[in-house]
């Protein structure tokens, strides 16, 4: 399957799309303003150890305290594995500083998630300057390459060497040469990180990850990418020079677009993102999935819709789950959806269908780069997964909760504002004496107080004793409204 990265670069933003087969699969979005944390290393301190919850709250410098969890804390041993038991008390203090790296960004109300089991990766190996260990990718398949690159990884290592190394899937094929530049690199970039944690003072960084541009150089291309097409021709320079250090091999993969016509409309990226906030995907037999994001989970609805099949209700049901397995793995990529999500499939009574659907939907989600995990299909055709979250997703940081139904998907009908303005102002003449009552409030809403509900304005008019009148405001939503007295 051959893939294609687009890279749009703005000032303000920039955007990349991994496109595979003409169809847009991954977004990422970096913006200047709010650039992401993870893998970003700081010098912090401790202000609180919580002892009920096995964590500590520590400054890095942002606004809100990161959280720090006694599992996540590295003690200094060779084998760290007697930490996840001992007591957050005993491994950290009030006023203590260490450094720590961003797990995970902040998100919504909650601060950035830290570590202290630091990991800096370069384009084939993952340092981890604090044990001394030796592991290859579970995704690098191959028993002789693997114990191939152990081997040459493990020759360049003298043995006062005390870091460890984590091969990546990008190693495949790699040289001997290529390792050494690696492993200097990340040796040298670890004495650099050393250094400055001795001279900076708490909260602040020393050392920060690429920005997405080079990261996506680093993290995303290999073999299965055929182009790298960038729309800015300083980006262009940064890749290419980055490229011929790192990524020789995929230099002549490498594009600077210079046509006039948006680099994303070419491809009909922008259309794909605008689909991608929507909660009702369509699918071409014409069923369709209801994805709903919530801050506890995301549920996935399958729903047969149109597609009514050409044989019978299991061959339409069947075909319907097989399509929508596909079209779910390709959501959660490409609206990055994280933690625990519910796949609600059309009920099979087939268990050899529930297999092969189950089957497709695993193949699926092979190439997605964030950890996932799922469950058989349950007895009411539920697959309950989780899949790791380290940012947000892409509705979080495209979109904000609607002011008008403030978040919850729905605003109250027109019919139920008049019965609660008739109650406000039932109140309103009971506390206060006034010649008239004027109620404003939305178009549609003072539509039908004059028109289905006048009778019971003539009857409520009847009994305050006072006239009402009426104002429609073109800024009001259909929830807002004011009674003012006069």
């Amino acid at each position: 399957m051959q893939e294609e990265i687009l890279i749009n670069v703005t000032p303000q933003e920039t955007r990349v799309a991994v496109v595979e087969n003409g169809m847009l699969q991954e977004l990422l979005l970096e913006r200047s303003s709010k650039r992401g944390l993870v893998g970003n290393i700081y010098k912090g301190k401790v202000r609180r150890v919580l002892p009920g919850m096995q964590a500590a709250f520590v400054d890095i410098g942002l606004e809100r305290a990161a959280f720090l969890h006694a599992s996540d804390v590295f003690s200094g041993k060779e084998n760290d594995s007697e930490d996840e038991s001992k007591a957050i008390t005993e491994l950290l203090s009030e006023g203590q500083t260490l450094l720590v790296q961003v797990i995970k960004d902040p998100l919504g109300t909650k601060g950035a998630r830290l570590t202290t089991q630091i990991t800096i990766p370069s384009r084939y190996l993952v340092l981890m300057p604090q044990v001394k260990y030796l592991g290859v990718s579970s995704k690098l398949e191959g028993e002789k390459e693997r114990l191939r690159l152990k081997d040459l990884v493990a020759g360049q290592l003298d043995k006062e060497c005390r870091e460890g190394f984590i091969i990546r899937t990008a190693a495949e094929g790699i040289s001997e040469e290529q390792v050494k530049a690696d492993i200097r690199y990340l040796q040298k970039l670890w004495t650099i990180i050393c250094d400055r944690q001795n001279t900076f003072a708490p909260g602040y960084v020393v050392y920060e990850e690429l920005d997405l541009i080079l990261r996506t150089l680093r993290d995303f291309v290999d073999e299965n990418v055929a182009k790298v097409m960038v729309d800015s021709r300083s980006a262009y320079h940064r890749m290419h020079e980055f490229a011929e250090k790192f990524l020789p091999e995929f230099d002549d993969r490498m594009a600077l677009y210079t046509g006039e016509r948006p680099l994303f409309d070419l491809y009909n990226v922008e259309d794909e993102i605008q689909k991608a906030l929507q909660s009702k995907v369509q699918l071409k037999s014409g069923g369709y999935l209801i994805i709903d994001q919530t801050e506890a989970m995301t549920t996935i609805d399958v729903n047969t819709g149109a597609y009514v099949g050409h044989r019978n209700l299991e061959e339409t049901i069947f075909k319907t789950n097989l399509e929508a397995a596909q079209s779910i793995a390709r959501q959660l990529r490409l609206r990055n959806l994280g933690g625990i999500i519910i796949l609600d499939f059309i009920d099979m009574t087939n268990e050899e269908h529930k297999r092969q659907v189950l089957r497709a939907f695993e193949k699926h989600i092979e190439r997605d780069h964030a950890k996932c995990f799922l469950t058989d299909i349950s007895r009411l055709g539920l697959i309950e997964m989780t899949r790791k979250r380290t940012r947000e997703s892409l509705e979080h940081v495209m979109c904000e909760p609607c002011p008008n139904c403030n978040g919850r998907g729905a605003v109250k009908t027109a019919q139920t504002m008049c019965y609660e303005i008739f109650r406000e102002i039932l109140r309103e003449s009971r506390q206060y004496d006034a010649g008239r009552l004027l109620v404003l409030a939305s178009q549609e809403v003072v539509d039908l107080l004059l028109d289905e509900e006048s009778n019971s304005v003539a009857e409520l008019e009847e009994f305050i004793g006072r006239p009402i009148q009426f104002q429609a405001e073109s800024l009001y939503s259909q929830e807002n409204y004011d009674v003012v007295l006069m």
